[in-house]
């Protein structure tokens, strides 16, 4: 009778279970997305198929099929399958799976392939657990990482697995995922009359930004609140759907490739003078919490190394926002950060200043670094025929022609004036008084 009762219990749980988690695909006739990787006869999908996978890293941003995946192997494999999170299981849980892995190979022959989810989250001690039995076959791992996996895997591990890398879900295909849910009489919605609207579809679709999870979770939350009309049909509106999902969740990670990349399109759009492009980056890094000293610092480099002479006051104006930014703080500092970001776009452009560095190389390549007689100030190293310094404000135009540099560096040059702003006028000035 327990076990009848129990059974009674596992059906209603699996029923209550979020949607996302019950159209988990079984195969991959089920299976939506990544094609690139599991299409029709990819390596990858032969060796589900033909159950001989080996160890593999699942790489991809949330929502994307990581889980799912391991679901469809754990349905097609003869092996022992064994589930952790990096989450919520240690190195306890670690040992069980192993103990038992290897009595499964001692006793009946099965191999036991391990799903970790969110693997990242193990610290090195904790990977390095998994070493020997991956090593020896005791364990076929897939482990599954938002994170790239160069940075937060131990490399021993990963040179034992081979590393897939998985996108976000195109638009059409959520729309497959969201159109399958609606249709799927065992496990979605297909038993109860629904009609959504399709601006509602695409808002879903839109905010999703290609995380399957996100957008089914968006469909059952407009589906379990909004209840249905007087002919029974349970409509939902591209209002409705505004609300189940109001906001995009942006995808970052401080320490990783979003914030790397995020930052780069950021300084290279402000590089190439594209303030809207510069706004959204600023905006997406904000929205997901970065650092905002951390952007200004950047900007505060920009200034120098790609704006310069050809506008003087790129700096000041970047250096003003960050002091104000200091005293003011969030929110109201995002209009000091703003203001930075539009003022260097928009500004002209020079890199001219980066001439400090090929001045650098040459004295560290070994070229003279003595200072020439007539610029010394000690007198004992001068002699009475030695050339004697020009004071430049006693000439013309404050400029005399005299040599600064060390007798085997005349004629060198480093600096080479832009033709932009500011600096357009340096180069006008410097030809002006060299007679050119």
């Amino acid at each position: 009778m327990m076990d009848l009762f129990e059974s009674a219990r596992k059906d209603q749980f699996k029923q209550e279970s979020p949607l996302a988690y019950r159209l988990r695909p079984r195969n991959f006739h089920e299976y939506i997305g990544q094609q690139h990787i599991v299409g029709e006869g990819k390596l990858l999908r032969r060796a589900i198929e033909a159950d001989r996978l080996t160890s593999i890293i699942l790489w991809g941003p949330p929502g994307c099929g990581k889980t799912a995946l391991a679901n469809v192997i754990a349905e097609a494999t003869t092996s022992n399958f064994a589930t952790l999170s990096a989450v919520l299981d240690g190195v306890k849980e670690l040992r069980e799976v192993i103990e038992k892995a290897k009595e499964q190979r001692n006793l009946y022959g099965k191999r036991t392939v391990l799903f970790v989810d969110e693997i990242h989250r193990w610290n090195k001690a904790q990977q390095d657990g998994l070493l020997p039995h991956v090593e020896d076959g005791s364990i076929i791992l897939i482990g599954a990482t938002t994170e790239n996996p160069s940075f937060e895997i131990i490399g021993p591990l990963i040179s034992r697995s081979r590393v897939f890398e998985m996108n976000p879900l195109s638009p059409d295909e959520i729309a497959d995922v969201l159109r399958h849910a609606l249709t799927d009489t065992e496990r979605g919605f297909g038993m109860r009359k629904i009609e959504v609207a399709d601006d509602a579809l695409a808002h879903i679709i839109l905010i999703a930004d290609g995380d399957a999870r996100n957008a089914l979770n968006a469909l059952e939350l407009a589906v379990l609140t909004t209840s249905p009309g007087a002919d029974n049909v349970l409509r939902i509106t591209l209002a409705i759907a505004q609300e189940s999902i109001q906001h995009r969740a942006v995808h970052y990670d401080k320490g990783g490739d979003e914030h790397y990349d995020t930052i780069s399109a950021f300084i290279k759009s402000v590089r190439g003078s594209d303030p809207d492009a510069a706004l959204f980056w600023l905006g997406k890094m904000i929205t997901a919490g970065e650092e905002p000293r951390f952007i200004m610092r950047r900007l505060l480099i920009l200034a120098g190394e790609d704006i310069g002479l050809a506008d003087p006051n790129g700096i000041v104006v970047a250096s003003a926002c960050a002091q104000a930014f200091q005293w003011v703080g969030l929110p109201e500092g995002l209009y000091h950060l703003a203001l930075a970001t539009l003022y260097l776009a928009t500004a002209p452009k020079s890199n001219s200043v980066g001439a400090i560095f090929r001045a650098m190389e040459e004295a560290q390549n070994g070229a003279s670094t003595s200072v020439p007689k007539h610029l010394r100030t000690s007198p004992r190293n001068r002699t009475a025929d030695d050339p004697s310094y020009i004071y430049p404000h006693s000439q013309p135009n404050h400029w005399v022609a005299q040599q600064y540099l060390p007798d085997a560096l005349v004629g060198s040059a480093w600096y080479t004036p832009g033709n932009l702003g500011y600096e357009a006028r340096i180069a006008e000035w410097m030809a002006e008084i060299k007679g050119e």
